[in-house]
């Protein structure tokens, strides 16, 4: 290899970092917000390599939250498709640390669904607010969640919330507050693994209280799928597993319904 090629690869070397951050950065930076006097604080996710208006999800995260883990899956859903902000349901300094921590978060919220209503409303509130200082179309907002994060965003719906569209991956379906009629105005994909044991019992009778509502909604159940289908760390058998092959048709079609919902070509 000659001295000078040599010199120039050392040149291009020591440039690289400069010129990678300057190109592709996905971003991931905290924002805080309050629900009455009570701190919350999510992370806001988008790559700001281009400036392009982009539309918005909020992202409800599964029981566990606000994790490093949720964090790197909103990455691989924003791309430079969408801004998203990943939702604090419980509260700044609550972070669950396992399962058992997780439950003694959701189940008051599950209990009163005013609360996790507010809290998910507030999300969607706060994402808007990004518009001024982030590529964010905020005319173009919808929502997803995982597991308890799809139980969060159908209350939204439930609460009458105008979004583009809602999307639930394996997300509980009953309720203790049903909509009401007709109140239901923002399109649904409802993404449910055909052997979840947990939301099997409640399909029928979500289908009713949908249509009941007036709602656009679509349900769509993935054979041999369990509960956590979609995230790619649940590997809790039998109940909680991560099915490859329904994972990447169920992001298709969030991808596909978003594209649609937003007038995306």
């Amino acid at each position: 290899m000659h001295h000078h090629t040599l010199r120039r690869a050392a040149l291009l070397l020591a440039l690289l970092p400069l010129s990678a951050s300057a190109f592709a950065a996905m971003q991931a930076r905290p924002v805080e917000w309050n629900v009455g006097d009570q701190a919350f604080s999510g992370v806001l996710v988008y790559d700001d390599a281009s400036s392009d208006k982009r539309p918005g999800l909020v992202m409800v995260p599964d029981w566990l939250g606000v994790t490093d883990a949720a964090v790197a899956q909103a990455k691989e859903v924003a791309g430079d498709d969408y801004v998203i902000l990943v939702a604090d349901m419980y509260g700044k300094d609550v972070r669950p640390k396992n399962s058992e921590e997780a439950q003694a978060q959701v189940k008051p919220l599950y209990a009163d669904v005013d609360a996790m209503r507010t809290r998910v409303a507030k999300a969607v509130e706060v994402l808007e607010a990004q518009a001024g200082t982030t590529p964010l179309d905020a005319s173009k907002i919808g929502a997803f969640g995982y597991c308890f994060g799809g139980s969060s965003v159908l209350e939204l719906a439930r609460s009458g919330a105008r979004l583009a569209g809602i999307v639930t991956f394996h997300g509980g379906l009953s309720t203790t507050t049903p909509a009401k009629a007709d109140s239901v105005k923002t399109p649904l994909l409802v993404l449910n693994g055909a052997d979840d044991r947990g939301t099997a019992p409640d399909i029928d009778g979500f289908e009713k209280e949908m249509d009941a509502a007036g709602a656009d909604w679509t349900f769509v159940n993935f054979s041999g799928a369990v509960h956590c289908f979609a995230l790619e760390a649940a590997n809790s058998p039998p109940g909680c597993v991560y099915n490859p092959r329904a994972a990447k048709r169920a992001y298709r079609m969030m991808e596909d319904f978003f594209d649609e919902r937003f007038g995306v070509d």
